[in-house]
């Protein structure tokens, strides 16, 4: 007796005899209606194609074809088995094709770390470059400070992070993707903005907007070490998590903040920025991500940014 070909069991994984191969056979005798064109068709010999055609008809319980007249014919159970047979087929070919695209990095989805500064710099080329390059790759975004980065990572719940000015940790690999100097945002008013360039040690009587110094680590740990290197420790007037509250607090006169160099695409009314004198100090960008995550995706994303660093 034949099966219900209008089930949507997923027919070849559940019927006896049934495989994509036979499917495949099937599929070609449907659309040649001789077994000899369909064997050549298929490279094999028209026997063999006349014996799986007959496995197949005993999987299903029904004959697929009419063979006795001088050209053969669909039965009814050939006509209903021929959509639902190119449709697993192509979705045979579809699964294939996914999971080839996900060997290379190019399907899937990859959640990113970053802490708020590096928004200023590198971030909008490289995320604009991996969407136009990666399409069908989910990009999820997360804007954490260093210290949180750390935990996210090792709790895996990002794959990347860019951290400022890098993550210590044996389970992490940290790489250095851009050095900028560092500058001093202050208020317009400050006598200080009426020179060209600063002396660190000129900040030792203003009032800092600093970011918080925990957890660690933190980017105000290397701020605090260059004002103990200039001899001064710095009145602390603020602290915030974002640079663009530090310099919203700058714009007001809560105090003067040191900040990445690119920051100073934020162009805020009130607030000043200027470069210090001499060898200006640095702060430097890392790429982070565990250094057990073999996932493509995470490997094709850290290439497009080595690649950028690189120009």
């Amino acid at each position: 007796m034949a099966r219900n070909l209008t089930s949507t069991e997923p027919l070849a994984a559940t019927t006896p005899g049934i495989d994509v191969r036979r499917l495949r056979y099937f599929l070609a005798v449907a659309e040649e209606l001789h077994f000899g064109r369909a064997a050549e068709r298929l490279h094999i010999a028209q026997p063999a194609l006349s014996r799986q055609i007959a496995n197949l008809e005993a999987g299903i319980g029904a004959l697929l074809f009419d063979r006795t007249r001088s050209a053969i014919e669909m039965t009814a159970a050939g006509d209903a088995l021929l959509p639902r047979a190119r449709d697993i087929l192509a979705r045979v070919a579809d699964a294939a094709r996914v999971a080839k695209r996900a060997s290379e990095g190019t399907v899937g989805v990859i959640q990113v770390g970053f802490v708020s500064s590096a928004t200023y710099s590198i971030l909008p080329g490289v995320f604009n470059r991996y969407r136009a390059a990666h399409p069908d790759v989910k990009l999820v975004l997360h804007a954490l400070n260093t210290a949180e980065l750390r935990i996210a990572l090792i709790n895996r719940s990002i794959d990347v992070a860019f951290a400022r000015p890098g993550i210590g940790d044996p389970e992490i690999v940290s790489e250095v993707v851009q050095r900028e100097p560092l500058a001093v945002a202050l208020p317009e008013e400050d006598m200080l903005a009426q020179q060209n360039h600063i002396a660190l040690s000129d900040l030792s009587q203003r009032p800092f907007v600093i970011y918080p110094r925990h957890p660690r680590p933190s980017f105000a740990d290397h701020i605090l070490e260059l004002c103990r290197r200039e001899g001064f420790t710095p009145t602390i007037a603020q602290e915030t998590l974002e640079i663009q509250t530090a310099l919203s607090l700058v714009s007001v006169g809560a105090g003067v903040s040191i900040v990445p160099e690119s920051a100073s695409e934020a162009q805020l009314t009130g607030v000043a920025y200027r470069p210090f004198l001499g060898d200006a100090p640095q702060t430097q960008l890392s790429l982070a991500y565990r250094r057990d995550n073999r996932s493509p995706v995470v490997a094709g994303f850290c290439a497009l940014v080595r690649d950028r660093r690189a120009r």
